[in-house]
């Protein structure tokens, strides 16, 4: 595997499994606990929680983070002595107001950290004080909270992620005709920031026009649905511009878009979207590392929580471009990662 496909961080050899089954609530806990309490009970009894509060459980970019997060915590829970454990309080679908309970539940449960992609950083930004000034330090990913007195940040640049997107798809369209942005939830200040990150990368091609910008639920359905119906009102629109991959998540769009008409380039490279590289749809994507969200937060909270360890404000997160040149090459890395739903055809790819 080339290091273009995976950071240092990945090639950490490690068992990826099946996905445990979520821990609905956490053990109770004292609530009067005084700050620093818990990390202090956790290294006397020799076990150490992190509650995973990612946006939506029925995503698979978060799925991925969690069991990224489960083999982090299997590897130092070997070899640290300590037993490592993932609390899965993450809501079913996107909602800040549930994750601000989630992150006062995971608290009053006792949790030693907590680890954080916000669906919306206003609606949470006082949950997360709130779990520090208790003594519960916080992490976020994905998604940040950069106002609040979390410790640490594991993501991209993303800005730099949407001028990624939208450079590319003006090379793929030959510098000119008008591009749609599909921008999924529009209160995350993550998209929000990827959105603006293509707006502004657009204005270096004088021949690339924006239609507009179409938010739309984080869900395969949604995304999906949102690109058809932009099709049709849209149908002069020739380039889609997607921060998140979404809408590629169901095959839907494989038989309802046309590769000689419309280019897409998006951020993500799950398994399902590998067959619209395959068929020209997607002729690039820009691979988030999400096994990482967790695998490399997990370790950067047991670092500096645990062990007193200074570590970054902000973990840098580089996306992987993902074409038919390397499509093997990446099918194989998703199952190492323990995607089971890759297809044996690209796994079977030259390198």
């Amino acid at each position: 595997m080339s290091s273009r496909v995976v950071s240092s961080a990945t090639r950490t050899r490690f068992a990826a499994g099946v996905i445990v089954a979520a821990l609905l609530a956490a053990c109770g806990g004292d609530k009067s606990k005084a700050a620093g309490d818990t990390t202090a009970a956790a290294a006397g009894g020799k076990a150490f929680t992190i509650a995973m509060i990612a946006k939506s459980s029925t995503n698979p970019v978060f799925l991925s983070g969690r069991q990224g997060a489960e083999a982090a915590a299997a590897e130092l829970t070997k070899s640290e002595g300590v037993t490592v454990k993932i609390d899965w309080l993450t809501p079913p679908t996107e909602d800040g107001t549930v994750q601000a309970q989630r992150i006062a539940q995971a608290v009053d449960g006792g949790a030693n950290a907590i680890l954080l992609s916000a669906s919306d950083a206003g609606k949470v930004l006082g949950a997360v004080d709130a779990a520090v000034a208790r003594g519960v330090p916080v992490m976020t990913f994905d998604s940040d909270v950069p106002a609040s007195k979390r410790f640490s940040f594991y993501g991209g640049d993303d800005a730099a992620m949407g001028k990624q997107v939208m450079d590319e798809l003006a090379v793929q369209m030959g510098g000119k005709g008008k591009v749609a942005i599909f921008g999924g939830n529009q209160n995350a200040p993550n998209l929000q920031m990827r959105v603006q990150g293509a707006k502004d990368a657009a204005k270096a091609f004088p021949g690339i026009t924006i239609a507009n910008t179409f938010y739309h639920a984080e869900t395969p359905q949604d995304a999906a649905a949102e690109v058809l119906r932009v099709m049709n009102a849209y149908p002069d629109v020739q380039g889609y511009a997607m921060i998140g991959g979404w809408a590629l998540f169901t095959q839907t769009l494989l038989t309802d878009l046309d590769p000689k008409r419309v280019k897409i380039v998006s951020v993500d490279g799950l398994p399902a979207e590998l067959a619209y590289v395959e068929k020209g749809l997607a002729p690039v994507l820009f691979a988030q590392p999400t096994y990482d969200w967790g695998y490399v937060s997990v370790k950067t909270i047991f670092d500096h929580v645990y062990k007193k360890q200074d570590v970054p404000a902000h973990v840098q997160m580089n996306l992987v471009r993902v074409s038919k040149d390397n499509l093997g090459e990446w099918a194989r890395q998703l199952q190492k990662w323990g995607f089971t739903d890759v297809d044996p055809k690209y796994i079977a790819l030259p390198k």
